[in-house]
């Protein structure tokens, strides 16, 4: 188990690097770098379930970026349309794709597409950044 002062300091560590990604998440988008920005998309809600993991288990956060998993142990207990997003948002991690998986990935990332997830990602990840308070 951790000391209170780790876990607290472990859950400001995550807050604070998943609002970094989220500034650079926002500029991907103003770039038209969408699958890049959905990327980042999944990195903010990734280090912020973090923290809420961090905080329930009062553990170091296994290594994972299951965010399904990541939500789990955080027993946030999502419902509806941010639990719809959780396991959406898992399929925008890049960093085990196959070149012709990026591929597709970059494809089906339009504007329009990225829009579907945008806002509710800045908004999930508003929500959960004052619950962790």
């Amino acid at each position: 188990m951790l000391s209170e002062k780790q876990i607290k300091g472990l859950r400001e560590y995550w807050v604070k690097n998943s609002k970094e990604k989220l500034k650079t998440m926002k500029s991907l988008y103003k770039d038209k770098r969408y699958a890049d920005c959905l990327f980042y998309g999944h990195m903010v809600l990734e280090m912020v379930l973090k923290a809420h993991a961090v905080k329930k288990t009062k553990k170091q956060v296994v290594k994972t970026h299951n965010l399904h998993y990541l939500n789990e142990l955080s027993a946030l207990e999502l419902k509806g349309a941010e639990l719809e997003l959780i396991l959406d948002a898992n399929s925008f991690n890049m960093e085990t794709r196959y070149p012709n998986e990026k591929l597709e990935f970059y494809k089906l990332c339009t504007k329009k597409y990225t829009d579907l997830y945008y806002d509710r990602i800045l908004s999930l990840h508003k929500k959960l950044c004052q619950k962790i308070k």
